[in-house]
């Protein structure tokens, strides 16, 4: 993994403000610190390569600041824990902004540090110290963010980094970030001033669910004839998904998950019973407006599913509702989603509450009179071979899933559109979510960052992407490539925006306009671009365009080999948008010539 070992001077001392901030960060266990440089950080890099020997932690270099951030997203998305990032001046903070919005939106752990110019503007050089200088940089990013600082003194700092960490690993997690002025880092220290041991602040301990309350949900629980589970965010910890199981299990409760999230539930279970999907379907409005007492633990959009659920008639079920959120909530960002009617609202981690009822249960047999559910995975069972016919999302699903039945596979990211019911998930890291924010861009970055944590786990990275999504941040992929960190995408080539082109047909039907320009401005094509050729051109492996289902399982056989061996490849699959409806429909014929 380290290709860049950089010539260590063992006789360098201790000397620089960056040295005193580096040795900090060093404490701080970041293992990895993803940077786009620029001259505010040259103290700070400096002291990373010459003082710590860019060892502990190591940098990354990418080659714009959204897909560093996108980057440590992906990892603290398998691991749950930070990584570093480094971003230059105002600039960079601004290239950053959406990667940042998309971990805070995702609730995931990070640590951006920046820098800016001399505040003391008569130590600025003419020009550029100027306009990489800003009165106060936090404002760009403090209404996504949990916490900022720029502090004026290395003591100052140091609390500083050792808070920002506590604050971004307490949940609700999220991103946090710390500017250090130039001067503050090229400065000489006094003599006799060494870094603190940080080794004495203490991460907070995770709040555990009040005694009574648990109590009262587990009456609930028990007397309960159709409880539901909607089991939303959660931590990739094996021991608290097999507690998660063996509630649902203990209650007989029907459980719902959403594909917008990572793999929390086994979805070939039979309390499974609604397919993941980004919206919620009539399977998970059945459930929900059947229900009698239901679950929340720390769904997405609670307020939201209950107001779409009621649309179709009442939602009578007592709600309890699990989670820490509310602890994030601001007033820039509508992130926070509806405000949902519960009668019980616990401000704890899900895996808390989970844990709590079955103690209690283990205690005093509160489920002992509930029928309990059995689960005996079986073997996942080839698809049909759907043989050399055009690529829909659900053909795509399919292929991908025969291809890599003897492998123990991470599905990295989705696009929209893709079917809940093509894949199951058994294992926490058998599917990762999406970003959060819901922006194109982050895919790649994303990915990357998922893979690094990976490695040495034995599993199969595998993301599926959009054409649009990989273009924004294609970039990503050279890193990947640069670090060796192996890795494999499928981007669904449908050449353009789909998705909006279905808004612009939605839009011209209700206005009763042609809808034959749905696709002006929405199209990738004309000239195509060579998606595989630029993945080759940052050193990966580019197979495609790939037109049909026969031959993307030929691709895929290759490609696989190939990321085992080590490497990072790309495989343009073109997709054909509707094509699953258009086969029900008949039209399979004008679909094939077309």
């Amino acid at each position: 993994m380290n290709v860049e070992k950089p010539v260590v001077d063992e006789s360098v001392a201790l000397e620089w403000g960056s040295d005193y901030l580096a040795d900090i960060i060093r404490q701080l266990d970041l293992k990895y610190l993803s940077i786009n440089p620029g001259a505010s950080l040259r103290g700070l890099h400096d002291s990373l390569v010459n003082y710590l020997g860019n060892d502990d932690p190591q940098m990354l270099l990418c080659l714009h600041e959204d897909h560093a951030v996108s980057i440590a997203h992906g990892y603290a998305k398998v691991t749950g824990k930070p990584m570093g990032v480094v971003v230059h001046s105002n600039v960079g903070l601004m290239h950053a902004s959406m990667g940042i919005f998309n971990a805070w939106c995702d609730r995931v752990p990070m640590v951006v540090i920046g820098a800016t110019g001399p505040v003391d503007a008569a130590q600025r050089r003419p020009w550029i110290d100027w306009i990489h200088t800003s009165r106060d940089q936090g404002a760009l990013v403090r209404d996504f963010i949990k916490w900022d600082d720029q502090p004026a003194s290395l003591p100052a700092a140091a609390e500083s980094l050792i808070r920002a960490t506590m604050i971004a690993n307490t949940a609700p997690r999220g991103p946090v970030y710390v500017c250090f002025d130039v001067s503050l880092q090229e400065a000489r220290l006094d003599a006799g001033v060494s870094p603190p041991d940080i080794s004495g602040y203490s991460q907070p301990v995770t709040p555990y669910p009040d005694p009574a309350s648990v109590r009262q949900i587990a009456a609930w629980l028990a007397a309960a004839q159709r409880p539901v589970v909607m089991a939303g965010r959660s931590s990739r910890d094996e021991a608290a998904w097999a507690k998660r199981v063996d509630l649902c299990e203990r209650l007989g409760a029907k459980v719902m998950s959403d594909l917008k999230l990572p793999a929390v539930f086994p979805t070939d279970h039979p309390l499974h019973v609604a397919p993941p999907a980004f919206f919620m379907g009539d399977d998970g409005i059945g459930l929900l407006r059947d229900a009698d007492v239901v679950l929340s633990l720390d769904w997405l959009d609670l307020g939201g599913a209950l107001k779409v659920a009621s649309a179709k008639g009442a939602v009578t079920a007592r709600v309890v509702h699990c989670s820490p959120d509310q602890y994030s909530h601001k007033g820039w960002s509508m992130d926070h989603q509806s405000l949902p009617p519960v009668e019980t609202h616990l401000l704890c981690e899900p895996d808390a509450l989970v844990d709590a009822l079955l103690r209690l249960d283990d205690q005093e047999g509160c489920f002992a009179a509930r029928t309990r559910a059995a689960y005996s995975p079986v073997p996942v069972a080839a698809p049909a071979d759907p043989g050399a016919v055009p690529i829909s999302l659900q053909v795509l699903a399919s292929v991908l899933r025969t291809a890599t039945l003897d492998h123990d596979v991470s599905l990295l990211r989705t696009p929209l559109g893709w079917p809940g019911n093509a894949w199951h998930f058994r294992h926490p890291l058998d599917f990762l979510g999406k970003d959060g924010g819901a922006g194109l861009g982050s895919g790649p970055g994303m990915s990357v960052g998922c893979a690094l944590a990976l490695q040495g786990t034995g599993r199969l990275p595998l993301a599926v992407i959009g054409d649009g999504d990989y273009m924004m941040g294609v970039s990503a992929i050279w890193t990947a490539a640069r670090y060796k960190v192996p890795v494999l995408f499928v981007v669904a080539n449908n050449l353009g925006y789909f998705n909006d082109e279905l808004h612009q047909e939605k839009v011209a039907r209700t206005r009763s306009r042609t809808t034959e320009n749905k696709a002006v401005a929405q199209h990738i094509g004309d000239p195509d671009i060579d998606i595989a050729g630029i993945a080759r051109a940052q050193g990966a492996v580019g197979y495609g365009p790939v037109h049909d289902a026969a031959e993307l399982a030929t691709v895929m056989a290759q490609a696989i080999a190939d990321v085992q061996a080590g490497k990072v490849c790309v495989i343009d699959v073109r997709v054909v948008p509707g094509y699953d409806s258009l086969m029900t429909k008949g039209l399979l014929r004008e679909v094939k010539a077309g």
